[in-house]
């Protein structure tokens, strides 16, 4: 009788060997959550966010010591072995004495494609090999087999108001088979109002025309660092060659576009470059092309040129529309529609906020079993609630006074001594100190650089003049006793300003 070979012994081994590898790589990972948040405090958060938190733990070899570490692209791969390989090895052998060496490479995923001939100027309609670069690799990078577009930023679920119609439609065209009216176009919106959403939208429909088409979508923070590496490396022909093949230039957070004034020309030279082939530009930022710190004029004017297209804060309408297509992806989970009403109705700054919120209250409830409410919302969403309350500022107490007494706004800081404009400064100073959170300090110097005994002086003033209208309507006279003596201004002398500040401060039940 044949002999039947025991595996149940091996497959136990292969298990426990499978589980000591799994738990090996959640040691590995927890250490490296260690390490990363060491270096985000020495390096600082830009240059983490950078170059450190896109590493990635590769295999381990308990033969050679040596750890893997992997990056998404050759270039960052050598930076990050240029200027931090020192730091991680020290890291990673003081974390862990068997870890002799680490090795910083490109991810294995990264599959390089074939080089670009210096001087293919070849167009999105053009022939030859399929080459598309992408936002993860450099500019000296040959690119990889994905454009680097988030693929659920598309026209498709960009949801559609009053306040963003013109930027959808002006990107819509642009990425239009026609040749655009403008170019290049300039896409203005504050955080999270959606500008990024619609450049990479450009980029989807433009490729979906134009498969051939080369596209790159960069910050111009991320422009910047490629160029000083292209200068740094003497690789500066390459880098031009490369930029301005380019079928669709995708730019956003053009506000960060500040220091070498070199930068900003070859940008420049680009743009004329572009425009004058034919090809397409799309720049975003969080403010106007005029507003952009330290950028040169020359280059100004061209971002100006085309179509600057504003994207204004949601509407009440638009951002409820935006949570009821959000809601599509958790179906069938059912969100009462008073849960929405006041989503929408608080969460007011940005619609990268108000969808984090919605995140946010969906995840507690399926996590912890409790059906979505009004009041599990309330209870989970302080943090985000209270950063949307309404805050009145110094700057809006001192443009509704001035507005009130009919006083230049440049009053409010000025050495002038005159009653018509010292009262009316007082009762700022009043407001400033009752509504906001300002110190006594603080409210001086937003009025002139004064001093802190000013501040004082001028809230105990109004407060002292508010008293007598109260104990005079209180002390046995009639509201309209009180009226009349405002208005005719009788007691103690007071001036006309005085008489409409006092009508101001007057219970409901004494005004006219």
């Amino acid at each position: 009788m044949a002999r039947i070979p025991d595996t149940t012994g091996a497959a136990r081994k292969s298990a426990k060997r499978d589980n000591e590898d799994d738990m090996e790589r959640v040691a590995l990972a927890a250490d490296w959550d260690d390490i990363s948040a060491g270096l985000r405090k020495d390096l600082g958060h830009q240059l983490h966010s950078q170059w450190i938190k896109p590493v990635q733990l590769g295999d381990f070899d308990a033969d050679t010591g040596t750890l893997a570490l992997y990056l998404p692209s050759e270039f960052a791969a050598e930076w990050v072995r240029k200027h931090f390989a020192d730091r991680l090895s020290l890291a990673w052998k003081i974390m862990r004495s068997e870890i002799k060496k680490v090795a910083i490479e490109v991810h294995p995923s990264r599959k390089r494609m074939a080089d670009i001939a210096l001087g293919d100027s070849r167009s999105a309609s053009g022939d030859g090999p399929d080459l598309r670069v992408v936002s993860d690799g450099g500019f000296g990078d040959p690119g990889f087999s994905s454009v680097g577009l988030d693929a659920t930023l598309t026209f498709a679920a960009f949801v559609t108001g009053d306040a963003n119609v013109l930027a959808r439609n002006a990107a819509q065209r642009m990425a239009a088979n026609d040749k655009p009216q403008f170019s290049p176009l300039y896409i203005k919106a504050a955080t999270g109002q959606g500008k990024t959403h619609l450049l990479h939208a450009i980029g989807h429909q433009f490729l979906g025309q134009h498969p051939r088409a080369r596209i790159f979508y960069c910050s111009a923070e991320r422009f910047m660092v490629e160029f000083v590496q292209a200068l740094k490396q003497n690789r500066m022909i390459e880098f031009k060659t490369r930029l301005r093949g380019f079928d669709l230039l995708l730019v956003d957070d053009l506000q960060f576009i500040i220091g070498k004034a070199s930068a900003q020309e070859e940008l420049l030279y680009t743009i004329d470059h572009l425009l004058s082939e034919g090809k397409r530009l799309v720049f975003a930022a969080d403010r106007a092309p005029q507003a952009l710190d330290s950028v040169e004029p020359r280059l100004l004017s061209r971002l100006s040129m085309g179509l600057v297209a504003d994207i204004q804060p949601a509407d009440l309408e638009l951002r409820r529309a935006i949570l009821e297509s959000k809601l599509t992806r958790f179906a069938p989970l059912s969100v009462p529609d008073d849960v929405i009403d006041f989503l929408a109705r608080t969460i007011t700054r940005n619609v990268r906020e108000l969808v984090g919120g919605l995140n946010k209250l969906i995840a507690y409830a399926q996590l912890t079993g409790q059906p979505v409410s009004l009041q599990l919302a309330e209870e989970q969403l302080t943090d985000i609630l209270s950063a949307n309350r309404r805050r009145i500022t110094i700057d809006e107490i001192q443009r509704t006074v001035c507005q009130f007494y009919r006083l230049d706004r440049s009053e409010m800081a000025s050495k002038r001594r005159a009653r018509a404009v010292v009262r009316p400064r007082q009762v700022a100073m009043y407001l400033a100190k009752v509504l906001t959170p300002r110190s006594y300090p603080e409210i001086g110097r937003k009025f002139g650089g004064r001093d802190h005994s000013t501040v004082i002086h001028a809230v105990r003033l109004i407060e002292d003049l508010r008293a007598p209208w109260h104990a005079f309507t209180y002390d046995g006279d009639t509201p309209q006793d009180a009226r009349r003596a405002v208005r005719s201004g009788a007691r103690n002398g007071a001036s006309e300003t005085d008489t409409r500040l006092s009508q101001a401060f007057l219970p409901r039940s004494t005004r006219r």
